[in-house]
């Protein structure tokens, strides 16, 4: 099966050859066509021809257009520095003052920053390979982005001081997001939320509902509008926040692996479908084929039954240089694991 032809055969609750497999490969790719990761900012072609390879070259069921976290920010006037072949950080966020706040306007995603350079990058591999895998494209949600604009612990004194504050960096956000979503529906490819900083780890669940929730419902609402469904990863520990991420409208939860799978299963896997969550670092990066596959083997006992489905994939985006030895081990597990259960019901 092709992976659309799998995902559109386990959603409808027929026979698939194997269960869906995602190793989030970001600048991964890099390595597949022997480039540095520098190299990506502001190629979009080279971005594409990255991902179409390290798509062929393991076989799993996403691609996943994405470099950092940043790129809607520094579209807004963050700075953001690209060591030569290392993933992208920030450097300094768009405001020193929240009295600037109003100065912010949402970015074009065809005109400012790298926006245009990863939408060229969807639209080439859309054209490439979009018959056969889903093309998605990273956004960063309302709230993450928000501390990239003005610096995370600025924003954690803003929820407490200045809560008005955080709403309007959440507004302008909100309308960055929502044009950079069309612009990725529009050449055909689907948005991916990523949402690092609404994380429990980060922030209480009270101030995720306050301030994160209400824009994230809105994003997910615009994407559902426009007949496409939703996937949301949030790092960190996030099982105070599950029955949100699925009230808010999710079609699937990537778990991280600080997360437990079987409590998520429990606690929503009769509502939603789930993704995750080998160790990226841990496992991906430093262990061995061998602890790869019982890592893998340990996700499917957890999870693998999950009423509502289950994609086998790492916790969050693979460090650039997992050995590829790793990332075969995981494809191979699933392509092994013969489930004494139907997978997933008919909805």
């Amino acid at each position: 099966m092709t992976p659309l032809e799998r995902f559109a055969a386990y959603a409808a609750g027929s026979p698939v050859d194997r269960l869906p497999c995602v190793p989030i490969v970001g600048n991964t790719a890099a390595r597949v066509i022997g480039v540095k990761v520098g190299a990506f900012r502001g190629n979009g072609k080279l971005i594409a021809d990255a991902q179409v390879a390290a798509y062929r070259r393991f076989g799993y069921d996403v691609i996943r257009v994405f470099t950092d976290l940043y790129t809607q920010a520094e579209a807004m006037g963050a700075k953001v520095a690209y060591p030569g072949d290392e993933t992208a950080y920030l450097e300094a966020p768009a405001l020193n003052d929240p009295m600037e706040i109003d100065r912010l306007v949402p970015a074009d995603p065809f005109k400012d920053g790298n926006l245009p350079h990863h939408l060229e990058a969807m639209q080439r591999a859309v054209d490439a390979v979009g018959s056969e895998v889903p093309v998605n494209g990273a956004v960063t949600c309302p709230f993450t982005n928000a501390s990239f604009l003005v610096g995370a612990d600025r924003l954690a004194r803003l929820m407490l001081r200045d809560p008005a504050a955080v709403h309007r960096l959440c507004e302008v956000s909100l309308a960055t997001n929502l044009a950079y979503a069309a612009a990725i529906m529009a050449v055909g490819a689907t948005p991916s939320l990523t949402d690092a900083m609404s994380s429990n780890s980060v922030i209480s669940p009270r101030q995720f509902r306050e301030f994160s929730l209400p824009y994230l419902k809105r994003l997910i609402d615009f994407i559902h509008g426009k007949g496409k469904g939703v996937t949301l990863h949030i790092c960190g520990k996030t099982a105070g926040i599950w029955q949100d991420m699925v009230d808010v409208g999710a079609d699937c939860l990537s778990i991280d692996n600080d997360a437990s799978l079987a409590d998520a299963k429990a606690a929503v896997g009769d509502r939603v479908r789930l993704m995750g969550n080998v160790h990226p670092s841990e496992v991906m990066l430093q262990g061995t084929p061998e602890k790869v596959r019982e890592a893998t083997l340990a996700c499917l006992a957890a999870a693998g039954d999950t009423p509502k489905g289950f994609i086998v994939a790492s916790g969050c985006s693979l460090p650039t240089e997992t050995p590829f030895a790793n990332i075969d081990a995981m494809l191979d597990t699933v392509r092994d694991f013969r489930p004494s259960v139907p997978l997933i019901q008919a909805t």
